[in-house]
């Protein structure tokens, strides 16, 4: 019997051995077969399969496997595999990120198919691999599968490789993988048939494949930018004309070409003098140029167009991307000598022969392709539900976000989304609430395009599939349930939303100015929107945009009331740029996708983070009229004229009660301006003013005084602009001799629509002897001191009006001051437009008589009556302090 054990563990080695050393697709499933077969394992029980296939293969080599998935599965997050029972999870797309999110799923203890429609791993090209991807794969056993991984320095591995070991390594764990299937489209369930029917189904091609009968809770994406899943609208980010070619040739492993230094990366740049020499001696022109020893000599290097067509590559020169890379433009021949020469010039010569690899096509390893364009999702997964069944769909890998290539970012980041994607399944499992899930998914979607190898968590050792141990600055809740409800899709909405959205294949021959940014018109965009403010200057969409005054600029430009644009320190970078994006998320609902401390890094933003953050303003703001009308003139203070200080007080007193927007380089000269008007106001008597700006804390009185003494200077305006023997009233009515207007409405920062003027009121009969308005008002007021008894001002406003009873005794004096709207006339010539939303009135005189005999009285005593009047006028006012009080919180 013992020999009969003996016999049945060395088989069972034997097998399971075949099996890690199966070098194609096909080999390693029908080893695997056969393995399960002679082990008489049930492949259909996922849950217990890996415990099963562990027990019966106690092969000395496999224990050091065995240690290792044990270790795997002992995360907490796993639960012991139960964490994800009865979820039935299907995977469209068996590349690197597929399998890896399928092993992830199965370890969660989920039922997982994963279907390819093709059957072979022939993609020799190499992916550079993050030091955190390296130590995830070898804690899953990549040793054990493929001895010669990121040996030493190596950091990379081939496509095809990478796809064998997460291949074995999901097999073991209990994952069912069907080859040469291919996915057509989402069957819904049908009508009337309750939980019990048939659910969510896959319609697959061969249509009689026995995956077409499952019924799945979870579909997720993996299958390539060309993803058949529909509902998911994608980005495209588009660049310069950027021409890739790869080159994959025979390693045959001698000692000659192990000698051969690999080329990690080096771009023009860093580099001149390799470039130039390339040039020179075969006219090659490249950009940057890499080179990794794998299974393959492996090049890719960007070449010049120019280039090209000197050497017969490219055969004709159109614009159109897709024409100029045509396989009937392309000379093959050209093509092949242009990639040997790069490679053999790059490696000095050292490589003994460089014979091409052979594709899958039995051609020549060789392509050239156009990374002109890439492609991002705009979200990371959707609910559907239709008759009381409920489908999770989630996108990966390039599906998801495609990588840019010269920065290694395709594997990492996709193996991230794995991770994230298998976190959002388990608190599916575990009923948590569709719109709370879909907001903390995209919440941490929003990290993913800024994920580098430097800014992600050290401890490898830690990493689990909860973001929190990946992620070292993660907000889980910045996208709120309710900015996701249109990924909640039921079936009242899914076919408007399908509409909408377009299948994600389709999309990539659409080219709308919806799902299109241009990074050069989004750059013209940025800068006009903030050109004249200060320590602004845009001239690209990374460096610029480090010091966070580019991006409150941005924000101030539209919304000046959330920005004190003034107050900003340049040095303060990360105070900057947090608050930019603090406000843009509050005040918009534009989530950040990076932090403030990461945008003051020495290197700058990430130019594809911030071509995608800033398309969110130029999206919102475009078609707003401050977009529309340009970029405000810079003018200061000393170029408008002030001369006639009447009309500038009512200027004043109209801009009291309107919102405006501050011209940012001009408003400190204004400010210096107000200051000396301040100064001049002791001996000028008609420039005497209400301080425009709020008082010190605690300065209770002065605060008082200045809201009473604003309201009489709206008064003092109006009187003079009446007043027939005023200069400024002169002017107006003569045709030939206006006065020079502060028409804001020609700044493009306040232009509106002008409205027809009114005719001017006729004016009043002149009086004998019409000494000072404003020395009038304040002879009534000391005459009448003692006199005050019923007061009446009737004051009309858009909520209703009062009447207060005002009989002056013992004077000749009579008015009857009411609020009613300035004249166009005064609006479009002294002042800005109004607000829509703040109808402006001030107090006109119905009638004025006086006494000729009356004299003036000195200027003291009567200033001291004045205050006093002031103080019992504020108490018969109160319904007009809080229009008073907004106009105090706006400063000119």
């Amino acid at each position: 019997m013992g020999e009969t054990e003996d016999e049945r563990t060395s088989q069972a080695g034997q097998l399971f051995e075949n099996f890690v050393q199966a070098t194609t697709c096909k080999g390693t499933l029908q080893a695997f077969s056969i393995l399960c077969r002679q082990l008489e394992l049930n492949l259909s029980d996922h849950r217990d399969f890996y415990s099963s296939l562990k027990a019966a293969v106690t092969y000395w080599k496999a224990k050091g496997l065995w240690g290792k998935l044990d270790k795997r599965a002992s995360h907490k997050e796993y639960n012991k595999g139960k964490a994800c029972v009865d979820t039935k999870c299907l995977i469209i797309g068996g590349g690197p990120c597929g399998f890896r999110t399928a092993i992830e799923l199965a370890l969660l203890g989920a039922k997982v198919v994963v279907i390819e429609k093709r059957d072979t791993f022939s993609r020799n090209n190499v992916l550079h691999l993050w030091p955190y991807t390296i130590h995830d794969l070898r804690n899953l056993g990549a040793k054990k599968f493929y001895g010669k991984f990121c040996a030493g320095s190596i950091d990379h591995i081939s496509i095809r490789q990478l796809q064998l070991m997460l291949l074995k390594i999901a097999l073991i764990v209990g994952v069912e993988v069907h080859v040469s299937v291919e996915f057509i489209k989402l069957l819904e369930p049908p009508e009337g048939q309750g939980t019990d029917g048939p659910g969510w189904r896959a319609e697959v091609r061969p249509a009689d494949h026995p995956i077409s009968g499952y019924d799945f809770d979870v579909i997720i994406g993996a299958d390539g930018r060309r993803s058949t899943l529909d509902g998911f609208k994608r980005k495209e980010f588009r660049g310069k004309l950027a021409i890739a070619i790869t080159a994959n040739f025979v390693n045959r492993n001698t000692t000659a070409e192990a000698k051969v230094e690999e080329i990690s990366g080096v771009a023009f740049i860093f580099n001149q003098k390799f470039f130039l020499e390339l040039r020179e001696e075969t006219g090659i022109d490249l950009e940057n140029i890499v080179y990794y020893k794998d299974n393959t000599h492996y090049f890719v290097m960007t070449a010049k167009k120019q280039s090209l067509l000197d050497k017969g590559v490219i055969i004709n020169d159109y614009i159109e991307t897709e024409r100029l890379l045509a396989s009937d433009n392309v000379n093959q021949e050209a093509l092949l000598s242009y990639a040997r020469e790069a490679a053999d010039f790059a490696t000095n010569y050292q490589l003994p022969s460089l014979d091409y690899a052979i594709n899958h096509y039995s051609q020549p390893d060789v392509a050239m392709f156009d990374f002109t364009c890439m492609y991002a999702s705009e979200n990371a997964a959707l609910v559907r539900e239709k008759n009381g069944r409920q489908m999770l769909v989630a996108l990966v890998g390039d599906s998801l976000l495609e990588p840019f290539w010269p920065m290694g970012t395709g594997c990492a980041r996709g193996f991230l989304a794995a991770f994230d994607t298998a976190w959002m399944i388990k608190g599916w499992a575990q009923g948590k609430e569709p719109l709370d899930l879909l907001s903390e998914r995209e919440s941490i979607y929003r990290l993913l395009p800024q994920t580098t190898a430097e800014n992600i968590s050290k401890n490898f050792e830690q990493y689990t599939i909860d973001p929190a141990t990946r992620y070292p600055n993660l907000n889980s809740t910045c996208v709120r349930p309710h900015q996701v409800r249109h990924l909640y899709i039921n079936g009242e909405q899914s076919l408007s939303f399908q509409e909408r959205s377009g299948p994600t294949r389709t999309s990539v021959n659409i080219s709308t100015r919806e799902s299109e940014v241009r990074p050069g018109r989004l750059l013209q965009w940025c800068q006009k929107q903030t050109q004249g403010y200060r320590g602004v200057d845009v001239s690209d969409l990374t460096t610029s945009w480090r010091s966070g005054l580019a991006l409150c600029a941005l924000i101030h430009r539209q919304r000046p009331d959330l920005i004190d644009f003034d107050s900003l320190n340049e040095a303060d970078c990360a105070k900057n740029n947090q608050l930019a994006f603090d406000v843009a998320e509050r005040e918009f609902g534009i989530q950040p996708v990076t932090t403030g401390k990461e945008m003051n890094a020495e290197q700058g933003p990430d130019k594809l983070i911030m071509v995608l953050y800033l398309s969110k303003f130029h999206e919102m703001f475009r078609n707003s009229p401050q977009s529309i009308t340009g970029v405000p003139k810079d003018t200061g203070a000393n170029n408008e004229d002030y001369s006639s200080k009447t009309t500038n007080s009512l200027y004043n007193s109209i801009n009291q009660a309107l919102p405006r927007k501050r011209i940012p380089k001009v408003d400190k000269m204004l400010e210096d301006y107000d200051n000396k008007k301040r100064k001049k106001a002791r001996s000028h008597l008609e420039e005497l003013m209400p301080n425009q700006s709020a008082p010190p804390v605690g300065e209770k009185e002065e605060q008082k005084e200045n809201k009473v003494r604003s309201m009489a200077t709206q008064l003092l305006a109006r009187f003079e602009e009446n007043a027939p023997s005023c200069g400024v009233r002169k002017q107006s009515e003569s045709e030939t001799d206006k006065p020079v207007t502060l028409d804001m409405t020609e700044n493009p920062r306040f232009a509106k629509p002008k409205s027809q003027p009114a005719p001017l009121p006729p004016p009043p009969p002149k009086p004998k002897r019409q000494p000072s308005t404003y020395l009038r008002l304040l002879e009534s007021h000391t005459r009448n001191e003692t006199h005050h008894s019923d007061h009446r001002l009737q004051i009309l406003s858009s909520h209703g009006h009062k009447e207060i009873q005002s009989n002056h005794k013992n004077t000749g004096i009579h008015h009857s001051p009411q609020l009613t709207e300035i004249p166009s006339s005064y609006q479009s010539s002294e002042s800005r437009p109004r607000s829509p939303h703040i109808p402006f009135k001030v107090l006109q005189l119905d009638s004025l008589t006086a006494d000729p005999s009356d004299s003036v009285p000195s200027f003291t005593p009567a200033l001291s009556a004045m205050f006093q009047c002031q103080q019992k006028l504020e108490e018969e006012v109160s319904q007009v302090n809080g229009v008073m009080h907004q106009s105090n919180s706006l400063h000119f």
